[in-house]
């Protein structure tokens, strides 16, 4: 998950999360992310398949904003932030 100053989040999946930061900040990115201030990563999880790691970018995205944020606050805390059954 990306943020920029501006409080825009973005969510998406990559095998190279600092190489696709990146392209976003270079307007290579998401339209979503075009032509916006730069991002910064505030949110990551390492998964073992790209397939699971899809599964968790869907149920996030389905989330509201304040447990999007919760969820910021404990990886830049250091907390775990996945479910206990993965």
């Amino acid at each position: 998950m990306i943020k920029n100053d501006f409080g825009r989040l973005y969510i998406g999946v990559s095998e190279n999360p600092n190489s696709r930061l990146l392209d976003h900040n270079a307007n290579l990115g998401a339209q979503f992310t075009k032509g916006k201030a730069k991002f910064k990563i505030v949110f990551l999880e390492k998964h073992e398949s790209l397939a699971r790691a899809r599964e968790r970018e869907i149920q996030i995205k389905k989330w509201r904003r304040d447990k999007k944020e919760i969820l910021i606050d404990k990886f830049s805390s250091g907390l775990p932030t996945l479910p206990a059954e993965q």
